[in-house]
């Protein structure tokens, strides 16, 4: 039996995510938003410059308290961080990008989970909410938490695994559902398909759309010596929504997904390759670790967005100029 939707929901839905209309003639093009996915050390910096942002991600696990299923008081609100979100959700957009759904698991779907997620989509309006294509809680009894995204298995087990989880969390939320690439340090053996294919029959098969880490692409294409390119060629990018951007380092022997610093220099020409392709694409977001503060600061933090907006204006601009070409070939 299908759950109705709250009626917070119902009210205050957002307006569902579109792919752009064509470009034609003198209609400019739609460029996506920029914005910041909010960690600690942003504190100031939302405060003080929230009219650089076009949006505002926040993972909603770092505003309560959960002991895990079972536990007394799920979900104890923290204060601080809550008033802080309050007041920037008057004033721009938020995306909601969660961490603790572990929605892979063989064992935990946890259902109180998605509703508190509802809950806090509805109360700050939410454009759409994320989770990562992974796993990291383990054991229905006695539930064990890796505190990582662990990867998963490219298969039709999978799919079919999360094909009515998928739907039961889109039809809970009300807004779009987007789930984000894995980064992958090891391979698993005999998978039954590649990543862009899983996607996208992962697409196909729900309401779901796609969150791509440029950087999480970057990183399992140098640690597993395939073409970053490529892959964008053989993905659906109609079904991207939000980009990720973000830094990482080498480590022995590996490129790791550290998210350190600035934007690496690897990432920028994939958004370029893929943004004017990706026709639905709302926004893309800066992510770092707060101890990474130091080394950016309230300049770098602002030039890393200023990069991304001309990346985008540039797309744009190739986009239109292609669809102005062929308007007047076909005439």
């Amino acid at each position: 039996m299908k759950e109705s939707l709250p009626a917070a929901v119902q009210q205050q839905r957002p307006m569902p995510v579109q792919p752009d209309r064509p470009v034609s003639g003198n209609q400019e093009p739609s460029v996506p938003g920029v914005g910041v996915l909010f960690n600690p050390a942003l504190v100031d910096f939302v405060a003080q410059h929230a009219q650089a942002l076009d949006h505002l991600a926040v993972i909603p696990d770092r505003c309560w308290v959960d002991p895990g299923p079972g536990g007394q008081e799920r979900f104890r609100p923290l204060p601080a961080p809550l008033a802080l979100l309050d007041r920037v959700a008057q004033h721009r957009p938020v995306t909601l990008h969660g961490i603790g759904l572990s929605i892979c698991s063989a064992e935990v779907f946890d259902r109180p989970y998605v509703d508190n997620l509802a809950h806090w989509s509805a109360h700050w309006r939410a454009r759409w909410v994320s989770e990562h294509l992974s796993f990291s809680r383990v054991g229905s009894a006695h539930e064990v938490n890796a505190a990582l995204a662990l990867p998963i298995a490219y298969d039709d087990e999978m799919l079919d695994l999360l094909v009515p989880r998928i739907d039961a969390v889109q039809q809970r939320l009300g807004v779009p559902f987007l789930l984000e690439n894995n980064v992958t340090y090891v391979s698993i053996p005999e998978q039954g398909m590649g990543e862009a294919e899983f996607l996208n029959r992962l697409c196909a098969r729900t309401s779901c759309s796609l969150l791509l880490d440029l950087h999480n692409l970057y990183t399992n294409a140098v640690n597993h010596r395939f073409s970053a390119h490529a892959f964008l060629d053989e993905l659906e990018l109609s079904r991207v929504v939000e980009v990720h951007v973000a830094g990482g380092q080498p480590m022995m022997g590996f490129h790791t997904d550290s998210h350190t610093g600035p934007v690496h220099e690897g990432v920028w020409p994939l958004l370029s390759a893929m943004a004017g392709r990706a026709t639905a694409l709302q926004a893309v977001t800066f992510e770092f670790h707060e101890s990474s503060w130091p080394m950016l600061r309230t300049e770098g933090v602002l030039a890393q967005l200023a990069q991304a907006r001309a990346v985008l204006a540039r797309a744009a601009a190739n986009r239109a100029f292609e669809a102005e070409t062929a308007s007047s070939l076909a005439h």
